[in-house]
């Protein structure tokens, strides 16, 4: 992979005047490359890894994880099942893997209620959906190649009777 888009997967942050300097490149190249890897679809979007333990939120939400098995459409494979899956708000990542399932899905809510909504009311009853199997996510330890801070410890000391 190009050098600009190994600096930026690991901190977007970084300047076009940093990465010319990491590289030994002239700025102005440097953004006429970022700007044409976001033309062309390569850059597709820039984001923050959040812790969400650390965050204190009035609406927290629940995470989980669907393995997916499918009966592929006739002449279309699993893309047009998958599609129509990734296309609901609940679902912020869809992959394609092999073993077990077809489909590894990420879902978001607001509950444990709104996902098992999701599960049962939407996912299940769709016609090449053969069956589903769901993990929720209890603890991120690291994500997207970052190891999450955790929370203090509580350092009272324990009383026993």
């Amino acid at each position: 992979m190009d050098e600009i888009l190994e600096i930026l997967e690991k901190d977007a942050r970084v300047t076009p005047e940093e990465i010319a300097k990491m590289t030994r490149k002239k700025p102005a190249e440097i953004k006429k490359a970022i700007a044409k890897y976001e033309k062309e679809g390569i850059i597709l979007k820039y984001k923050a890894v959040i812790n969400r333990e650390l965050v204190r939120e009035k609406d927290s939400e629940v995470r989980a994880i669907i393995e997916v098995n499918l009966t592929p459409q006739k002449d279309q494979g699993f893309d047009k099942v998958a599609e129509r899956i990734y296309s609901f708000p609940e679902v912020y990542s869809c992959y394609l893997v092999s073993g077990t399932y077809d489909l590894l899905v990420f879902v978001r809510g607001r509950d444990l209620h709104s996902v098992a909504r999701f599960i049962s009311e939407k996912l299940s009853p769709m016609e090449n959906v053969r069956g589903v199997v769901t993990h929720f996510l209890l603890k991120k330890y690291k994500e997207d190649g970052v190891m999450l801070k955790q929370k203090e410890e509580d350092k009272r000391i324990a009383i026993s009777y």
